[in-house]
């Protein structure tokens, strides 16, 4: 696929991503983005580093809450899709899969991901408009045993264009991410690895960027990874810390993957 065809497929995607949010609020429906479409949309001043790198959109990735199921259903069913009531039967109301006949591919997650960690959206809808809050966004990705090239450069482009904070408006609620982690020693770990991963490829050069541009997201990981050492932790996370790296400390995502 040329550069041409990737950007013209990407314009197609947004546009339905958005046309299925905006569908859903008209109803009164928690539908949000989620994934590399929400990438797109929160960081518009900086995307052109994904485009630098080959990172293009393949599908549309939404969240909605559990109340919402069946009229989300409906939903993607006046707009032409068709549901993979397999992924239904498997997951339950954890998962929904949608194909359109012009090829689009539309995958739904009910209130969390349930992947290496858990990365929960319920009571969250409201926060963000039109994807799930910066706060999830981001640890949609740091949540990943197996960080990869392209979970990287998703990260850098959206501390790159956000501030941290305690708050959630074009803003990474790193007081959210540090009280979660506070709780659960697993996800401190594997969040530290990736923040160490994130800075490894911001420093690598790879990305057509200034050293203005390393050095801001390098100064908010080592932001975040404060916050999250700074913060009181629970009785639960410090018995966990005392296992360490000798147990596994994450979910196996074949184990979810597999039918």
């Amino acid at each position: 696929m040329s550069n041409e065809e990737a950007i013209a497929q990407e314009q197609m995607l947004v546009q339905l991503g958005m046309q299925l949010v905006e569908a859903a609020k008209a109803q009164d429906l928690s539908l949000r983005l989620l994934g590399a479409i929400a990438f797109r949309v929160h960081c518009p001043t900086h995307k052109h580093l994904e485009y630098a790198v080959g990172r293009w959109l393949t599908d549309v990735d939404l969240a909605c809450g559990v109340k919402d199921v069946d009229k989300i259903i409906k939903l993607f069913q006046s707009q032409g899709f068709v549901e993979n009531e397999r992924v239904r039967l498997i997951h339950g109301n954890e998962r929904l899969i949608f194909d359109h006949p012009n090829g689009a591919h539309c995958d739904v997650f009910v209130d969390r991901l349930h992947f290496c960690h858990d990365v929960w959206f319920k009571g969250r809808y409201d926060a963000d408009y039109p994807s799930i809050p910066l706060a999830e966004l981001l640890l949609e990705k740091l949540q990943i045993v197996g960080f990869e090239p392209k979970d990287a450069v998703d990260s850098f482009v959206l501390l790159r264009e956000h501030q941290l904070g305690d708050g959630d408006k074009e803003t990474v609620n790193v007081g959210l991410i540090a009280k979660i982690c506070a709780d659960d020693w697993g996800f401190w770990k594997t969040i530290h690895l990736n923040l160490d991963k994130i800075d490894e490829f911001a420093r690598k050069g790879d990305l057509p960027v200034s050293d203005e541009d390393r050095n801001d997201v390098l100064a908010k990981t080592a932001a975040i990874r404060k916050r999250l050492d700074d913060v009181p932790k629970s009785f639960k996370w410090q018995m966990r810390a005392k296992i360490g790296t000798r147990m596994p400390w994450y979910r196996a995502v074949d184990e979810l993957t597999r039918d």
